[in-house]
């Protein structure tokens, strides 16, 4: 069943793309430039394919939450490891390991313990 709403789904993603490319450009994308009839002009009734689109639309809306129910209850206590079939390692806890005193300081890098490097002897 899953399989077949998949199919079905793909089929309305491809139609969907095809009537919009099919239809007239109204101009002024996202309302910019564009038509003449300025703001006070009505939109024109919904044709063919604008109708077309809204039907495509809702299917593919509507495939998609069914998709969604099908891969939760699918998924549903189950681990991602759990369904490949891979265990996960099982290793033994380690003991944090702390330094003594001495490790925590920072190294010298002269004989006098300065933070200058020790000066060559002409």
């Amino acid at each position: 069943m899953e399989n077949i709403v998949l199919i079905v789904h793909l089929i309305l993603a491809l139609g969907i793309i095809v009537v919009v490319l099919l239809q007239r450009s109204e101009g002024g994308g996202l309302g910019i430039g564009g038509g003449g009839g300025g703001t006070l002009s009505s939109r024109p009734p919904l044709g063919g394919l604008g109708k077309v689109t809204w039907a495509l639309g809702i299917a593919f809306i509507l495939t998609s939450l069914t998709l969604t129910v099908f891969a939760a209850e699918r998924a549903a206590g189950v681990s991602i490891l759990d369904r490949l079939g891979v265990e996960a390692p099982q290793r033994a806890p380690e003991a944090p390991v702390t330094p003594d005193g001495d490790g925590l300081l920072p190294p010298t890098l002269g004989g006098d313990g300065g933070l200058t490097p020790p000066r060559a002897e002409d």
